[in-house]
């Protein structure tokens, strides 16, 4: 799989471009606030609708304007699709197949994937567990964009539900502060609802939670190989998947125990959750723990063992996106400055193999090489390629 082609129009700070790619290794050159990372950028948007740097659509429309467009044309085995997403914040993304309208813009999830490693990845060992959790969805939807759709619909569901529980514990507030009056009507169907809304986050909870730990034991190995390679001297590296529902231990639960489980947590701490007004259990309280022998990397790892822990995550999910089929395109931001010697030489073996590699870089010094590939220089709003 290859980007053949790259258009953006009033994407970040960028009002046209466009940037015809070869396979194999493509590097941007140019000092810092030159837009080389927003084409990245661009890239990963049009892989996994989302940004890297980012959480709303808003600052990816340059200023001014009120939409921004983003359009590839991706080839996957001989075969060329011409990928384009509108983004328009405030309102409905829409996006567009051989200029034929989709029905919505996750339908072309799955037509362009990739694998970005970037400075920010530090967080995903430093980070919060949101962090964690962000690159196990966005891994899980590349291998699966039906689970896409499960995200939103579980989204959607856990939303609602806390607002539920916000106005039900309200409710529930203000009948204790009546002393000898029985409880308020409208929370009794406060709690009839809840009860619905309880099924509904169990369901795709569940579903969620199934790909999610299904996902764990498929990149664990891959992980612990990748930071071998790359910090051979450090203990072994690891993944353990921690579920918010206490004691369960998804590995050979189906979907269906998965859900029972669920729904049998929700009714035990349904009490805390309307005294706190939030939702205590389900996928989005869950947390994938990293360690470093026996102990876990987040407070205990040094810096550089950080950095090769993040590296490890994304050469993992590369190596696992490659064994299922369609090779991704490989995006290196800006990274090579970030690592020694050693760590540079290891990223760049496993790029140097990739079909396509894009890489930012500052100066031309910071790029192994074995990497040296196409080269462009960004400067001035215009990109031009450095023959």
């Amino acid at each position: 799989m290859h980007l053949r082609h790259l258009q953006v129009t009033d994407f970040r700070s960028w009002p046209q471009l466009d940037l015809s790619l070869e396979r194999g290794p493509t590097v941007l050159l140019g000092a810092n606030g030159q837009g080389k990372t927003n084409l990245i950028e661009a890239v990963g948007y049009l892989s996994s609708l989302g940004s890297h740097r980012v959480a709303a659509d808003a600052p990816l429309v340059r200023q001014g304007t009120n939409r921004a467009v983003v359009r590839g044309a991706v080839v996957n085995e001989g075969r060329e699709l011409l990928v384009e997403v509108e983004i328009t914040p405030g309102r409905a993304n829409r996006a567009r197949v051989n200029r034929a309208p989709v029905p919505r813009p996750r339908s072309v999830l799955g037509i362009l994937r990739t694998v970005l490693f970037a400075p920010e990845d530090l967080t995903l060992v430093r980070g919060d567990p949101s962090d964690r959790r962000r690159l196990l969805d966005e891994l899980l939807t590349a291998r699966a964009p039906r689970f896409a759709g499960i995200r939103a619909d579980y989204e959607k569901v856990l939303r609602q539900r806390s607002a539920l529980l916000k106005s039900a514990g309200a409710l529930r507030g203000r009948g204790r502060s009546r002393s000898g009056r029985s409880e308020p009507e409208p929370l009794g169907d406060a709690i009839a609802t809840l009860d619905v809304w309880d099924s509904r986050l169990a369901h795709f909870g569940a579903a969620l939670l199934a790909g999610r730990f299904e996902l764990v034991a498929d990149l664990g190995p891959l992980v612990a190989e990748s930071y071998a390679m790359v910090a051979p001297e450090s203990a072994e590296a690891s993944l353990r998947y921690r579920c918010s529902v206490e004691g369960l231990d998804p590995a050979g639960l189906s979907v269906a125990e998965l859900e029972a489980a669920l729904l049998a947590e929700l009714g035990r701490v349904r009490s805390k959750e309307l005294e706190r007004g939030v939702c205590l259990v389900g996928p989005h309280r869950d947390e994938l723990d990293l360690a470093l022998g026996a102990l876990p990397a987040k407070g205990y790892a040094s810096h550089g063992e950080s950095w090769s822990f993040a590296l490890a995550l994304r050469l993992g999910a590369y190596e696992l996106l490659r064994a299922d089929g369609g090779e991704p395109v490989l995006l290196l931001d800006d990274v090579f400055a970030e690592l020694d010697e050693r760590r540079r030489g290891r990223l760049a073996a496993v790029a140097s193999d990739a079909e396509q590699v894009l890489i930012t870089a500052a100066v031309a010094a910071d790029v192994p090489p074995e990497l040296a590939g196409v080269r462009y220089r960004v400067r001035d709003g215009e990109v031009r390629r450095d023959d």
